[in-house]
């Protein structure tokens, strides 16, 4: 669970990294790539932990398969309430198709 808790947490601050920005086109691109690698660092700070803690619980392939499927919810989230993006139909099934796979992923781990 604590995996699976600091990987949201590094999401969240990534997903702001990578698209907050995006909120003030006019910001300076120097600022904003700036800006990004500052909020990226906190980001490190708990993908680091995370990936080591929840090594050996899950496999590598499983830990990659759980941080996609946290960056999906996080940016949902992120874009609808941040940067006003409602989600479209094809969005949800390719999201339900994300699901899918992680259902394969973890089929037969005990």
């Amino acid at each position: 669970m604590r995996t699976i808790l600091l990987l949201c947490v590094s999401n969240t601050f990534m997903t702001f990294a990578w698209y907050g920005h995006l909120k003030y086109p006019k910001l300076p691109m120097k600022w904003a790539i700036l800006l990004s690698w500052l909020i990226a660092l906190g980001e490190y700070c708990f993908q680091v932990p995370a990936n080591r803690w929840g090594y050996g619980e899950f496999s590598a392939y499983q830990l990659k398969i759980i941080q996609e499927v946290i960056t999906l919810v996080v940016f949902s989230v992120f874009a609808y309430f941040y940067l006003d993006a409602p989600p479209r139909w094809n969005y949800v099934a390719s999201f339900l198709c994300v699901l899918a796979a992680v259902a394969f992923a973890f089929h037969g781990h005990s």
